[in-house]
């Protein structure tokens, strides 16, 4: 099992009123694409400053020693931007490299649905970001028309493939808050860095996970700087995920860092109901679960029949109440009214404690075997 990068819904999106005015906005970026970088050079020089992390440019002929010449059996997943690999980097590759486990993510050129700009904005903000819950990106290829990202290897794999599975065991309540927690703590600190950034594209896919369930946000291609000074959000084309963007952001194109709030209500609502964000597969009012599930929220009685029937009652009743206003907040159609990743770090924190509350499958059992009195 290891690192999945794909995306099972539609990855993006763009929603516009004026074709023509989308069509030219297409024709623009092409001609600036042919702008960008297309060696390691050039790549180096745009970082500039902002390179806080050294990182590896690698030779594609050195990713094929990494690969096994990219191996069909070492795909560990794909996508719109083409496949991930994995692979092995010994200290034979390269004089003063240390032999480390590695997935290798190659953006497929011209078929690529994200491209090379979404390939330098990876590059870019996580050549200057460092976080324990960031994924750590080692190095990249920028030869001929390759384009290429080599990151830590998570041995789990995604989010996503993990809580959906229908042959893993199904994850603990503990699991869950535990990732939780991991993720806002990442998406925190992006907001709260010197230069903001916005992820943008916050979903169970692209939350990765190492052997002790750590989680990481990875693909960093639709990241965007925040706003900053007195200007309160940054205009932009709408991409993103189906069931995961903000409603406002989809109306109007205007990018805040509740952006995200919203998209980490959706992800930890699935993690509460085990539901995927979209499953046509449902019936129609309950497609999307965000929709769905919202009015349900506030309701104790009927919020315990929408938790993911798979951990079979146990959790903590108050840590899931809690769990479930906190999703009641990020999700408020109002962004203003959302609270902000740092608030959201700090009301997961007391969920990661141990608890003394017994859970409803332990509260059935200790009721069964109260022994009769005497009579």
């Amino acid at each position: 099992m290891g690192n999945c990068w794909c995306k099972l819904e539609p990855s993006d999106y763009r929603v516009s009123a004026n074709a023509k005015s989308e069509q030219n906005q297409e024709i623009k970026q092409r001609n600036d694409d042919n702008k960008l970088p297309s060696n390691p050079e050039e790549v180096e020089d745009l970082r500039g400053n902002s390179a806080l992390n050294p990182l590896i440019a690698f030779t594609y002929d050195e990713l094929k020693i990494m690969t096994g010449n990219f191996r069909p059996d070492s795909v560990l997943g794909g996508g719109g931007f083409g496949s991930v690999y994995k692979g092995f980097i010994s200290e034979e590759l390269r004089e003063g490299l240390s032999s480390l486990a590695v997935a290798v993510k190659v953006h497929d050129g011209d078929n690529s649905h994200q491209g090379h700009r979404e390939w330098l904005a990876e590059v870019i903000f996580l050549g200057q970001l460092s976080h324990p819950n960031l994924v750590k990106l080692i190095g990249y290829c920028c030869e001929d028309e390759h384009r290429v990202l080599i990151y830590e290897y998570m041995a789990r794999g995604s989010v996503e493939n993990n809580l959906f599975s229908k042959i893993l065991l199904p994850m603990p309540w503990s699991i869950r808050m535990k990732i939780a927690f991991g993720a806002a703590k990442g998406l925190a600190f992006l907001h709260e860095a010197e230069k903001p950034v916005i992820y943008r594209d916050f979903k169970t896919s692209n939350i990765l996970l190492d052997l002790e369930h750590n989680a990481k946000l990875s693909d960093f291609g639709l990241a965007k700087d925040g706003p900053v000074g007195d200007k309160s959000h940054v205009s932009t084309r709408i991409m993103g995920t189906y069931g995961y963007a903000a409603p406002e952001y989809i109306m109007t194109g205007h990018l805040t860092p509740r952006s995200d709030v919203y998209s980490f209500g959706v992800v930890l609502l699935e993690l509460l109901t085990g539901r995927k964000s979209l499953d046509r597969l449902r019936p129609a009012r309950e497609q999307n679960l965000a929709d769905w599930a919202l009015p349900l929220l506030k309701e104790k009685k009927k919020l315990l029949n929408i938790i993911d029937p798979r951990l079979e009652g146990d959790y903590p009743i108050k840590g899931v109440h809690k769990a479930a206003m906190l999703v009641y907040h990020c999700l408020n159609r109002n962004p203003k009214a959302r609270p902000l990743m740092r608030d959201i770090v700090d009301s997961l924190e007391p969920l990661q404690q141990p608890t003394n509350e017994v859970s409803i499958e332990k509260t059935f059992t200790i009721i069964n075997e109260v022994p009769e009195a005497d009579v």
